[in-house]
């Protein structure tokens, strides 16, 4: 090494060994800040403070529209086209897919951990559970029964279902402007789906069934998040069992059946695992919105979404709904714009 130094001089020598020091550096900064990240998602507020942290409002909102998007198409192809009449087992299997994942991701410590047992009741945990079975059991339900219009007309109603609830629970009020806006967000949406509504009478009473469920679904995800420290995915991880086990006693009495008798092939059985993993992602999107937001910001972006399928549709796709479900979507996304500001 004589002839090598000689070669660098001590000019060179102290330059490598600056940059060895450097790199040790970064190296020491680099594990200090893995070790914070990890240290903090070994709390819940830690783990809350990070969910906060990368996935805000505008991040929460845009994930869960694109999934909701994609999750209904796909469902409605699943139980249409693929002829998977079994809307509740489709829920099943969803929820357990997801149960499955986040079983992976807990064994992999990615999971972030629970508030401590005693901030949250079990009933509380218990309660959110059984209702996420109904609601989503009959969103998926609604769908098969109801044509995609008559099922998004249903979620108008929800919208003042959850503020009328969270003013009885928690005397939350909202303000003028924003009750204006929603207002005129519903009579859009109205406006835009009323070509598209399919009257089935039982189809109308599973979608009235759903209302009331699907609106102290999103009160409580909203509520819990906020209040009591949990994280989207340590709020999943705790209820999912509980749906599942409500979902296996709502099968006998809404499924029809013969879905033993389903052709599980290849093209089949892929449509039915995109629908779960869809529906894993919907689940945890729609927490992080909720957490991020409220149950009224939710709905209102539920109603949003359909206006933008439906103006997306004309001017890329050359579909023509019709001028009045045009002025319905305009201005239903003319009052979505006047509710975030």
């Amino acid at each position: 090494m004589g002839w090598f130094d000689s070669l660098l001089g001590a000019d060179g020598r102290k330059f490598i060994k600056r940059k060895d020091s450097d790199a040790g550096e970064a190296g020491r900064a680099l594990e200090e800040l893995r070790s914070s990240l990890y240290n903090e998602l070994r709390t819940s507020e830690g783990a809350k403070h990070q969910q906060q942290r990368f996935c805000g409002p505008v991040v929460a909102m845009s994930f869960n529209f694109v999934v909701a998007v994609g999750i209904i198409l796909t469902n409605k192809l699943v139980m249409g086209k693929v002829g998977f009449n079994f809307p509740i087992f489709l829920t099943l299997i969803h929820y357990f897919i997801a149960w499955i994942l986040l079983a992976f991701f807990k064994a992999l410590s990615l999971l972030p951990v629970s508030p401590p047992s005693k901030t949250t009741p079990s009933s509380s945990l218990f309660s959110l559970g059984a209702i996420m079975a109904f609601a989503s059991g009959l969103a998926n339900t609604s769908l098969k029964y109801n044509s995609v219009g008559f099922y998004q007309m249903a979620k108008i109603a929800v919208t003042p279902t959850i503020v009328l609830a969270e003013f009885v629970l928690f005397r939350k009020t909202i303000s003028l402007k924003k009750v204006l806006a929603v207002a005129v967000v519903s009579a859009g949406v109205a406006v835009a789906t009323v070509t598209d509504l399919e009257f089935n009478a039982f189809g109308a009473s599973i979608a009235i069934a759903w209302i009331i469920p699907s609106a102290i679904n999103k009160i409580l995800w909203s509520n819990l998040q906020k209040e009591a420290n949990w994280t989207a995915l340590a709020l999943m991880w705790k209820t999912t069992p509980i749906t599942i086990f409500f979902l296996v006693a709502l099968m006998p009495w809404l499924d029809p059946p013969g879905v033993l008798l389903f052709k599980w092939d290849l093209n089949n059985s892929t449509a039915v695992l995109i629908s779960a993993l869809l529906g894993f992602l919907l689940q945890w999107s729609g927490a992080l919105a909720l957490g991020a937001t409220s149950a009224t910001s939710h709905v209102v972006l539920g109603q949003f979404k359909t206006c933008v399928i439906l103006v997306g549709g004309y001017l890329l796709l050359d579909s023509d709904p019709g001028f009045v479900s045009l002025c319905g979507a305009v201005a239903a996304l003319g009052g979505m714009s006047v509710y975030l500001t």
